[in-house]
């Protein structure tokens, strides 16, 4: 699956109240918060990756608490205002659309163009004709705005000093947290099936508690 959909299918997943088909429509703020809080209440706060610095492949490791991006307030119904033209907060769906897109440069633009409220449907209203100070200035507002759309974290490594800034893929490092506790679940299935001789549905309906004691009385 594609990490925009990963994301989808895990909000999707914690979230049945919510329809389906909104959640592509939520500004990606909003998306990323609900990401985050779904981390911290499935897996905790601390969120613990390695990275390799471009410059000499050195891995480093960080850590970060999840809980700092819950504090981030926004206006996620924002509107961003340019001369005579406005444009709503990026979304998911809008991210789908681009996925192709190998030309940053022109990514920009068609993400303006989706995200212009203003166009009426005119065919000559497009990314084009803006300039390139103007779709900086469009997405400086836009961050602005919606400052959990895209999260950065500075690196600085050891090694060479070389210092740089990579995005935080939230719904990418939460979907690693999932296979790697689907597979644990597995694992765990399989030594109590072995030992007991109970049915998978048996297994995953003990309390993480008291399939953890019957683990470890099987390995003592």
């Amino acid at each position: 699956m594609h990490r925009l959909d990963q994301g989808l299918l895990a909000l999707s997943a914690a979230l049945p109240e919510t329809a389906h088909g909104e959640l592509p429509d939520w500004p990606l703020g909003r998306s990323n918060r609900a990401l985050a809080e779904l981390h911290c209440a499935s897996f905790g706060p601390d969120l613990n990756g390695r990275i390799s610095c471009p410059e000499c492949a050195e891995n480093l490791e960080f850590q970060m608490d999840a809980r700092s991006l819950l504090e981030t307030q926004a206006d996620l119904d924002a509107r961003v205002h340019l001369g005579q033209h406005s444009f709503r907060l990026p979304t998911t769906r809008d991210l789908a659309r681009l996925a192709g897109n190998l030309d940053p440069s022109g990514a920009v633009k068609k993400l303006v163009e989706l995200c212009r409220t203003d166009a009426g449907g005119d065919p000559d209203c497009r990314a084009d004709q803006v300039s390139e100070e103007e779709l900086e200035e469009i997405g400086e507002r836009m961050s602005a705005a919606d400052s959990l759309a895209e999260i950065r974290l500075s690196f600085a490594c050891a090694r060479c000093g070389h210092q740089w800034r990579e995005n935080l893929d939230l719904a990418a490092f939460l979907w690693i947290e999932i296979e790697a506790r689907a597979k644990r679940l597995l694992r765990e299935v399989h030594t109590l099936a072995a030992a007991y001789g109970w049915a998978e549905g048996e297994i995953l309906s003990l309390s993480d508690p008291r399939r953890a004691r019957y683990l470890e009385m099987v390995r003592e």
